[in-house]
């Protein structure tokens, strides 16, 4: 039995989360169940001051009731230094907040364990980190220039052009050949944003879904496949993508086979992958998903894979 440990978990407000759906939830349910004492706090509530980070935060306890799924203690002010683990589970958009926050937990990493990594995080935005593997991508193009994006274009003709720090498939275009919006459409990215965009080659094996594999130190451990609702080319499932219950074939552990030194490598314990056919899309680094929809179809609890590879570093 590893011994208890303290954990500050870093997200979002928990009472607004989906206790169906959340996988920042299971993880809690887990650790909880495994011994260890839980806080909260929101990104917001961090403070760095005298070398200590500082956390405005509340012990939780976590159960799987509707509508009364967490009983918080007295807001408290504590250091982070003296936790554990914290576990970085706030959601993207992966802005200047974001990276921020990275930093200010370098300076408890590792004693304190962050998971994931918090350096390597910034380092690995979902979309940016997975161009280190261009061999196992679809045609991909990374450009602020609108004369590169029309040469894509003409070259491939039906594509996907992209945000490069969206979350969720916000912001995701299927610019079919003949559709004459993309000019309106680089225009309105331009004006919003000095970013450069990501244009891929579409790839139609996305009809049959968008498979999310969760990889625990850099082990395939499972996966789901999401299914585009009809007329929807993003297959994210809180856009209406379909989960199925599925398998890894042997392109997609060839995938996770090359990927997965760089993730241990890197501190990045719990990783979600997305493979639409023979290729790998995005490695979502940030805050991955997808932990009650593989228990649900294949009645495996990968949290529970997470937080044994956890305790073992700790």
């Amino acid at each position: 039995m590893a011994r208890a440990l303290r954990v500050a978990v870093q997200m979002d407000p928990i009472a607004g989360i989906n206790i169906d759906a959340d996988s920042t939830f299971a993880l809690m349910l887990e650790g909880q169940a495994r011994g260890h004492s839980l806080w909260h706090y929101h990104v917001r509530d961090l403070a760095l001051t005298g070398g200590r980070l500082l956390a405005q935060a509340e012990t939780v306890t976590v159960e799987r009731k509707y509508g009364a799924h967490y009983v918080f203690g007295p807001r408290e002010e504590i250091d982070l230094s003296t936790m554990d683990v914290v576990l970085m589970r706030q959601d993207p958009p992966f802005d200047m907040a974001y990276i921020t926050a990275t930093h200010l937990l370098e300076h408890i990493h590792p004693k304190t364990l962050v998971v994931n990594d918090p350096a390597s995080v910034r380092n690995a935005p979902e979309k940016l980190f997975v161009l280190q593997f261009p061999e196992l991508m679809p045609e991909t193009l990374v450009t602020a220039s609108r004369t590169q994006i029309l040469a894509f274009r003409e070259k491939y003709q039906d594509i996907i052009v992209k945000p490069l720090f969206g979350n969720g498939g916000a912001g995701v275009f299927h610019i079919k050949p003949g559709d004459s919006n993309l000019n309106s459409l680089i225009e309105m990215f331009t004006e919003r944003s000095r970013e450069p965009l990501m244009v891929q080659r579409y790839v139609p094996e996305v009809r049959k879904g968008d498979k999310r594999i969760i990889l625990v130190d850099g082990v395939p451990m499972g996966a789901i496949n999401r299914v585009p609702a009809a007329g929807e080319s993003r297959s994210n499932m809180h856009v209406g993508g379909r989960p199925e219950k599925t398998t890894l074939t042997p392109r997609e552990r060839e995938i996770c086979d090359r990927i997965g030194p760089s993730l241990r490598e890197r501190g990045l314990i719990f990783v979600g992958i997305d493979v639409i056919g023979d290729y790998l899309t995005e490695i979502n680094v940030t805050s991955p998903t997808g932990l009650q929809e593989i228990a649900r179809f294949d009645g495996v609890q990968l949290e529970k894979a997470i937080w044994e590879s956890i305790e073992a570093k700790r």
